[in-house]
């Protein structure tokens, strides 16, 4: 039986559901790759805890439940314990990086990852903000240090977007991506189509825990436009920030226009597009009409989808139902084992 060593910065809700899903699926990783993983330290807000001998994920789960910070772990919990001191003391083989996003300057992740590259440590993370504003850095720091980034979780969450460009269609050449890879917007764009205003679909997808109180990122396309940045880097190898994408988000859509839409039998979408223009690519995040035949047209709210034009593989469409955070922590478990099986 093979451990592996993980150190986990942010418990959040992905945090949180990872842990359950490593006790969840502990047996089955256990009797389908002979891997056991254990968790050595943890951080949050309040501090951490870190032990050789690995903490309890039920414990940490427990404090969390309660509204306590992961320092109050009994008898080694560390008030103040950064996730830079986590990097530095965790004898850890993974750093799992699952703080918020932060899309100004990457921070606390960016710095988080460098530290774990320099202490040769793999990083799994669903954290776009360092994948977003340094992108290329992280990839030839991973590179140099001969450890592995992976970040499926970051695009589409439990959907394998990334994987699918990366290694799948790795002989292609992508001429056209599209993707509904926003749900938030998604969904609002859905029950507005069911007759509802913007403000009362917004407000009910905040009420379900779907949008943001602050939904600006969602509903102004930047979430959208970070994937796009993400995919565009890794799928497409193309070096590209923000500055590259055409945004425009949802809060000019009107209940008319999609009853305009529905009349010419087709539907608004917020669309992440990046399409071949010669030897580049155009990129765009913007409302966008679609043709209800269009596999994208289909997806109901809630659901993300991508749709993938290649040169050799023909075209490919991939969608999943994520109304939670769950298959977003499967994707950052799924990068984990992928790294702990290779090794």
């Amino acid at each position: 039986m093979r451990t592996t060593r993980l150190a986990i910065v942010g418990l959040g809700n992905v945090g949180r559901r990872l842990l359950e899903l490593i006790e969840l699926k502990r047996d089955l990783l256990r009797a389908r790759f002979d891997l056991d993983l254990s968790v050595i330290g943890a951080v949050d807000r309040g501090g951490g805890a870190l032990t050789a001998a690995g903490l309890s994920t039920n414990e940490i789960l427990r404090l969390k439940r309660a509204h306590q910070s992961v320092a109050t772990y009994p008898g080694i919990g560390q008030p103040g314990l950064s996730a830079q001191q986590l990097v530095r003391d965790a004898d850890a083989e993974i750093l799992v990086e699952l703080s918020l996003t932060n899309l100004k300057d990457g921070e606390p992740g960016l710095s988080t990852v460098r530290s774990a590259f320099a202490r040769k440590q793999h990083v799994v993370t669903a954290n776009k903000g360092p994948l977003v504003l340094a992108y290329p850095e992280l990839a030839a720091l991973a590179k140099t240090n001969g450890v592995h980034l992976l970040h499926s979780a970051s695009v589409t969450g439990g959907l394998p977007t990334l994987n699918l460009g990366m290694r799948d269609l790795g002989a292609a050449v992508v001429e056209k991506f599209e993707g509904v890879v926003n749900g938030t917007t998604n969904y609002i764009l859905s029950r507005m189509g069911q007759g509802q205003g913007y403000a009362e679909a917004l407000k009910h997808a905040q009420d379900i825990g779907m949008a943001e109180a602050d939904p600006t990122l969602d509903v102004d396309g930047w979430d959208a436009a970070s994937k796009l940045v993400i995919v565009a880097n890794a799928v497409l190898r193309r070096p590209t920030t923000l500055k590259d994408v055409s945004i425009e988000g949802i809060r000019q859509v009107t209940p008319n226009d999609l009853r305009v839409a529905a009349e010419r039998k087709q539907v608004i979408k917020l669309i992440a597009l990046a399409e071949k223009a010669g030897k580049d690519y155009q990129l765009s995040v913007k409302p966008t009409w679609l043709d209800k035949g269009h596999p994208l047209a289909r997806l109901g709210a809630g659901m993300m989808g991508v749709l993938y034009n290649t040169d050799i593989n023909g075209t490919i469409f991939a969608a999943i139902e994520e109304e939670d955070p769950y298959p977003t922590a499967a994707g950052v478990l799924r990068d984990i084992v992928q790294i702990a099986s290779a090794c």
